[in-house]
């Protein structure tokens, strides 16, 4: 389908690819604010923390175009786009879209409702430094392997369960709360992330065609559109949810995404391939490291910041994403 979409875009003439570029930025954000309006409809109507609707129901659908992208990059035997469209999405959701987000209004933090899953996010990222690394495999190239895969899938499976079990105990009365939410609620939650989702996977494409002919160079292109094409919904959302007032969603949004992305995406891409995903040396040098410095930043912020990440954090962080997109042109120069 992405396939189909390029290519058919491709083809039209570059005022009606801008046109496309508008109406696909329109129904984008309309996609993110029904998202963000149902979601804390239902956050609210169960009792639950906005955070924690956005640490699984949100996150989940927003992270789909990773997983397709990944997946699907694994099976094709193209290890290194797998693995980089999902370390490079935590980078970018973590530096990028907190940093935008709170440099446009400073985000209110419910620190209580995600307390685990911020721990939850660190130790993932750490487990996947360590058990990829080439010390631990006899031709000393690093790799995400099939079992490790497994691993994570499984890691994932019980944090999904402990979520949902944690937003059960929440509700005073679950039979009362589940016959006040509407199936139309549900319906236009689904919806939302779903224009969200496609909005994205056209408006990239067309974003690309147009800048391959006003002359931007491929490897600029490549450095900046595959991470931050597919965590687009991630950024729509947030930065909505954001000056919506409702900035625990956003980032619960961000910390339930990027857990998803370790667990969820590289596990699936690792486990439908037998031989693993070879990490390539460059992820030691810049990759893991920006990520490690990017995710110990946002835990510092939120843990000693009171309950709120001001704009000069969100700074920093987007300081940040800029070295990481700098240093990754400099690898292509």
């Amino acid at each position: 389908m992405e396939l189909f979409i390029a290519e058919f875009i491709g083809s039209l003439p570059t005022i009606v690819v801008l046109l496309v570029i508008v109406g696909s930025l329109f129904t984008l954000s309309k996609g993110a604010d029904t998202l963000v309006d149902e979601a804390v409809s239902l956050a609210t109507t169960l009792r639950i923390p906005k955070a924690i609707i956005g640490a699984t129901i949100v996150s989940l659908g927003t992270t789909l175009p990773e997983l397709s992208v990944s997946t699907m990059a694994a099976v094709n035997g193209n290890p290194d786009l797998a693995l980089g469209n999902a370390v490079g999405s935590v980078i970018v959701n973590t530096s990028l879209i907190i940093g935008i987000s709170a440099m446009l209004k400073p985000i209110k933090l419910d620190l209580e409702s995600i307390k685990v899953q911020g721990w939850l996010k660190i130790i993932s990222a750490i487990m996947l430094i360590l058990l990829s690394m080439p010390i631990l495999y006899k031709n000393g190239i690093g790799r995400v392997t099939q079992g490790t895969g497994f691993f994570f899938m499984a890691i994932l499976g019980i944090y999904m369960f402990w979520s949902f079990k944690q937003s059960s105990q929440i509700q005073e009365d679950s039979e009362e709360k589940t016959e006040k939410i509407r199936v139309s609620s549900i319906i236009k939650l689904i919806m939302g992330m779903a224009v969200v989702i496609v909005s994205s996977k056209v408006l990239i494409p067309a974003v690309e065609v147009t800048a391959i002919r006003i002359g931007i160079p491929q490897s600029i292109i490549a450095a900046t559109l595959v991470a931050f094409g597919t965590s687009l919904p991630e950024l729509t959302t947030s930065v909505k949810a954001v000056l919506k007032g409702h900035g625990d969603l956003a980032v619960g949004n961000v910390i339930g995404a990027d857990i998803l992305n370790i667990l969820f995406v590289i596990g699936a891409s690792a486990a439908v391939t037998t031989g693993g995903l070879i990490v390539p040396e460059m992820f030691y040098r810049l990759h893991f490291p920006i990520m490690g410095i990017v995710l110990l930043i946002f835990r510092y912020v939120t843990l000693n910041k009171g309950s709120m990440i001001r704009r000069r954090e969100g700074l920093l962080l987007f300081t940040f994403y800029l070295l990481y997109l700098g240093l990754n042109m400099t690898n292509f120069i």
